[in-house]
């Protein structure tokens, strides 16, 4: 045995990563477990060279805005896909069979992964300048893979790699007690039998050695940059980083040492849970500047595995801290499914929802930017109907298959939807949100509330019969259900899915007033972890007419580290305080709007049981104070979008009815509905049309309707997808 040997440790099981992502059967009990090995801990400890890398206090507001940025329009209508090559002679083949399938950005992934010295990356900085401008000349767009802060030396494990032979050993993140997060092939699905894989700090002089490649990369001439991973790995170890170098930054940083454990109870564990989301944010930044400070027109997307759930929490890497900086930056997000090897082909109606839910917090985390998300599928027919929910949300299809990254699922269901996407774009991308209602997604209630060892990506944990590679591994404490906070938030979108409410996402970093100036009601799903800043905004929203209803047994209890209030942050705007007993329900009035609460978790119920008594605590107010303009009947499996464009209302309608309770082999079963939109004061029809890529044409067709007094009424059969488009006069 080497001096870089050890004996293995036992893979984090209760934390995994999507399809850029750990095998989940290699997880479990198994062989490839046997194949890990980790290495050894070495003593590194004279102080890091240089001052440790600033990132702004815990109290400190995020980014502002500013004026948003102009961002180009092959971004904001970016129709995605795999591109790479082997040699000179596959470029050429490349971008002509992409073109043909209607994509306009390829994402370029060779060989960046690897350990390469400079002389190695510079030649090949001079291969991707070559396929560029064949790209570019075909009238494509190149946006070249980057991982951030992992580093693959193929062989490695007993041949030279950058952990044994590089600064990899002196760079590396390290768990609370020391180890290195570096291992040997066949625990991921990207490393190879053989391979290492080492994951860097980005405190340490790492973040030089990387941004000085980005230099070099953004002056190839690629349009964009996609940093992969900018994560704590916590595939084989946990909460990373107490490297020396990110030690040394959390020191700076809070003027607190590094705690020694995971231990909620621990209000320095806690700092250092949203330390790492800061830092992590800063990372991306750096990252986007570097590349701008060489083409200030590349723009950087940055893949976001972590989306509403609670894997945030144990990587580090909060999407939503982004929302506000407009800095050419923004995200591909990587939104799992429920199989490696089955897609959502056996998903229940309720993982349908938390699907809906991870698309939708996805486009609201994102802002004003372009949001990039994959859409993953097993067989055309399933992947067309996730890459509809993509659509549907306002995010940007990166059609893949399952579970790798370099081929889609079928070209002819590509071109086919990516061609009714080229033929709408605008109605898709430019069209802003008609919804009154928003869901508020509280980063610190799912950092602190209620801490599970579980992620909760969906509902379903335990695999159908002859299907592998299922995301939970059949254990229910993955499962969202089994989260209090969690739960209660999907359980929050489903009812609103099921009562054809257009909703969006509200993310709580960086919280302004001017986020919720465009709803009248705001759910607030046992909200309990808040800042003071966050609760004046909230309060500041009901004081001025609008509607918020709170669940939950602890209603505002906690600051943003999780420490307990001695007091309600909002007790005054509940009309409740700690010392008296909590009522069931309650509505108090304050200022120009009003605040219902409910003690229960009325969202987790509906998610578990679908009871109509749960949905209508939640719907209830929102019925009487933002009635929606545009309404559904018809299944409750269909899920609506509303938006406007000009004069158009465009409603997005995508049909999920062959989910149930339970989980069944996949179908399609077309829909009939009828939509039903009331008219503006004054406004008459002058045309209603439908488009869908279900279809051979994807051009919108006008379809019959009637309008009764102020109603317009169209009935419609939905297949899997369809965008609906009233235009008044």
């Amino acid at each position: 045995m080497s001096e870089h040997e050890g004996t293995p440790a036992a893979p984090d099981t209760t934390s995994r990563l999507g399809r850029r992502r750990l095998l989940r059967a290699g997880l479990g009990a198994g062989g490839a477990v046997a194949a890990l090995r980790l290495l050894p801990g070495r003593a590194w400890a004279a102080a890091p060279a240089g001052a440790p890398v600033p990132v702004p206090a815990a109290d400190t507001p995020l980014p502002a805005a500013g004026t948003p940025q102009a961002w180009p329009d092959w971004a904001r209508y970016a129709r995605l896909a795999d591109g790479t090559f082997n040699e000179l002679a596959d470029m050429q083949a490349t971008v002509d069979t992409l073109k043909a399938q209607n994509v306009s950005v390829i994402e370029l992934d060779t060989v960046l992964s690897d350990w390469l010295t400079d002389a190695d990356f510079g030649t090949h900085m001079g291969l991707v300048k070559t396929f560029t401008g064949l790209a570019h000349a075909a009238g494509l767009r190149v946006v070249m893979y980057y991982p951030s802060l992992e580093v693959i030396s193929p062989g490695g494990e007993k041949g030279p790699s950058f952990y044994k032979n590089d600064q990899g050993g002196a760079w590396v993140q390290r768990s609370l007690d020391g180890r290195p997060n570096v291992f040997y092939g066949s625990v991921v699905v990207w490393v190879g039998p053989g391979d290492e894989s080492v994951w860097l700090s980005p405190n340490s002089p790492w973040r030089d050695y990387y941004l000085n490649r980005v230099k070099l990369l953004a002056a190839t001439g690629v349009d964009g940059i996609w940093p992969d991973v900018p994560i704590y790995f916590d595939g084989v170890l946990t909460w990373c980083d107490a490297s020396t170098w990110g030690t040394a930054a959390f020191k700076a940083d809070t003027g607190l040492n590094l705690p020694k454990a995971a231990d909620h109870g621990d209000p320095v564990f806690r700092r250092y849970v949203e330390w790492r989301h800061r830092n992590l944010n800063q990372w991306q930044l750096d990252i986007a500047a570097a590349a701008r400070s060489v083409n200030p027109n590349v723009v950087v997307f940055s893949e976001t595995v972590s989306m509403d759930y609670r894997y945030a929490t144990s990587i580090g890497l909060d999407g939503a801290y982004l929302r506000q900086a407009d800095a050419g930056i923004s995200q591909v997000w990587e939104v799992d499914i429920l199989g490696n090897y089955d897609g959502m082909r056996h998903a229940t109606a309720a993982d349908w929802t938390c699907l809906i839910s991870m698309y939708k917090y996805a486009r609201a985390a994102s802002g004003s930017r372009p949001a990039w998300a994959f859409s993953y599928g097993w067989q055309p027919d399933d992947a067309s109907l996730v890459l509809s929910q993509v659509i549907a949300t306002g995010c940007n299809p990166y059609e893949v298959k399952t579970p790798f990254k370099n081929a889609g699922v079928d070209a002819a269901m590509r071109t086919r939807v990516y061609g009714f996407l080229r033929a709408n774009q605008e109605r898709i991308f430019d069209a802003v949100s008609l919804a009154q209602v928003g869901v508020y997604h509280s980063s610190a209630s799912r950092d602190y509330v209620s801490p599970t060892e579980g992620n909760g990506m969906y509902v379903s944990v335990t695999p159908p019969a002859g299907v592998k590679d299922w995301w939970g591994g059949g254990e229910p404490a993955m499962s969202c259900a089994s989260m209090p906070w969690l739960g209660e938030f999907r359980g929050t979108v489903k009812a609103l899915v099921y009562g054809h409410v257009p909703f969006d996402t509200v993310t709580s970093p960086g919280l302004t007033a001017a986020d919720l100036a465009r709803f009248k009601v705001l759910l607030l799903p046992n909200l309990q972890a808040v800042s003071d800043a966050e609760a004046a905004v909230l309060r500041g929203f009901v004081s001025a007419g609008g509607t918020i209803v709170i669940t939950g047994p602890n209603p505002t209890g906690m600051d943003e580290l999780g420490g307990r209030r001695s007091e309600f942050a909002l007790s005054d705007m509940l009309g409740l305080r700690k010392a008296d007993p909590l009522p069931a329900t309650g509505r108090n009035a304050y200022g120009a709007g009003t605040c219902w609460y409910v003690q229960a978790l009325p969202g987790l119920s509906y998610l578990t049981s679908t009871d109509q008594a749960s949905a209508d605590q939640l719907l209830a107010p929102v019925r009487q104070s933002a009635p929606p303009a545009v309404t559904l009947a018809g299944d409750r499996r269909i899920f609506l979008e509303a938006r406007r464009l000009g004069n158009d209302t465009v409603v997005h309608l995508v049909n999920f009815t062959n989910f149930g309770d339970i989980q069944v082999d996949f179908h399609t079963t077309p829909a009939n509905c009828t939509l039903s939109y009331a008219l503006p004061a004054g406004a008459t029809v002058a045309a209603v049309t439908i488009a869908s890529p279900d279809g051979t044409d994807p051009a919108p067709k006008p379809v019959p309707y009637t309008v009764t007094g102020s109603t317009v009424s169209v009935p419609l059969t939905v297949v899997q997808y369809s965008v609906v488009t009233v235009t008044v006069r």
